[in-house]
């Protein structure tokens, strides 16, 4: 009889974790520094602040505007600090590609400016690895630039 019940504990198991791979698999998953399986989050359809860009070693700080939305229908528009913008935007797992970035042409003050250059050449006809974490969005390219978002928050 108890090698019966071992039998079936251990089938149970077996079938608990056949059907549990294949959905982490399904979610979108990435190896964490610590080796454990991370779920990544989504990134189309959310409102992301940019907090800053790192680009060949400099962190620069985002001004309050900018922002990024990928939609899942194939575009993005935000704000880049002073200019809005819109770019078609395609996400197959962690990587998402920005098309060209057609942008407003106003004037702002000489640092809005500076910020709005290097995020715009960060993105912009560029192919980023994407990597949620907590309510976070890290974007990298291919050159190792990297752009820091997080979730906004309504105000």
């Amino acid at each position: 009889m108890e090698s019966a019940i071992k039998r079936h504990k251990r089938h149970m198991a077996l079938a608990t974790a056949a059907l549990l791979v294949p959905l982490a698999v399904a979610c979108g998953t990435q190896k964490a520094d610590s080796g454990a399986v991370v779920v990544q989050e989504p990134v189309t359809g959310i409102e992301w602040r940019v907090v800053s860009v790192t680009a060949g070693g400099t962190t620069h700080r985002a001004p309050a505007p900018a922002r990024l939305r990928i939609d899942e229908e194939g575009g993005a528009a935000g704000n880049l600090g002073c200019n809005t913008f819109s770019a078609p935007a395609t996400v197959q797992g962690d990587r998402i590609t920005f098309g060209g970035l057609r942008t407003t042409k106003m004037a702002c003050d000489s640092a809005r400016m500076a910020f709005e250059r290097i995020l715009a050449g960060a993105l912009g006809g560029q192919t980023l690895t994407g990597t949620t974490v907590d309510g976070t969005l890290t974007l990298t390219n291919s050159h190792g630039d990297r752009v820091s978002l997080t979730r906004s928050t309504p105000d």
